[in-house]
């Protein structure tokens, strides 16, 4: 349990990717007050821990209803992390963390932007998503695990939060090469753990 929670965790950090949101925070708030910054911020993750609940905890039951097997998420799965690992190992921006010069220029404008796209896409993207999902869906996970998950869960969402309120001195430390840097090294982390998760599917789909 403890090695799948260690794993969970590692993947879920890096797809949050806490470090490279705090470009993308700065840019959506530039020119708002600090009252401001923190209140998007603290909305956003209280939104995303909401999304990341629901997820947790009725993840089986939606693979259920759909009819998809776990070794079928599994390569599902780790395709969808790998290739967002590709994208940060290539500092290129994944879909669910671009936005054009339009939506962003719609951020700025609008007063809330927690929701969108704050709490969804930008901290619980599709890889988020997905790394829950693979983690909730293990055969046999007891309530004590479960609680464990949702603890790794609330801690990532805090250090995000952590770090959107301290975006402008972090700006200023690492810079956008910085968050580059540290996206790449994190990319060859989750590359290695989504190869894994497609191995165990198809180790379970073809045994």
């Amino acid at each position: 349990m403890y090695e799948d929670l260690l794993k969970f965790a590692i993947a879920f950090f890096v797809v949050v990717e806490p470090v490279s949101l705090v470009p993308a925070f700065a840019g959506l708030t530039a020119g708002a007050g600090s009252d401001h910054q923190r209140r998007m911020a603290v909305k956003a993750v209280i939104v995303a821990a909401a999304i990341c609940l629901l997820f947790a905890l009725g993840g089986t039951a939606f693979l259920d209803v759909m009819g998809i097997s776990l070794d079928a998420f599994k390569i599902g799965g780790g395709v969808l992390l790998f290739l967002i690992a590709v994208d940060m190992v290539f500092a290129r921006e994944s879909a669910p963390r671009h936005t054009t010069a339009q939506e962003a220029s719609e951020a700025r404008r609008r007063e809330d932007i927690s929701v969108f796209p704050l709490a969804f896409p930008l901290i619980t993207g599709p890889g988020a998503l997905a790394a829950i999902l693979l983690e909730v869906s293990e055969p046999g996970l007891s309530i004590t695990a479960k609680a464990a998950l949702l603890g790794v869960i609330l801690l990532v969402l805090l250090i995000t939060l952590a770090f959107m309120l301290l975006a402008t001195p972090l700006m200023r430390v690492i810079g956008v090469t910085g968050s580059n840097v540290v996206s790449r090294l994190s990319g060859v982390v989750l590359a290695a753990l989504a190869v894994q998760y497609m191995i165990d599917g198809l180790r379970g789909a073809f045994t």
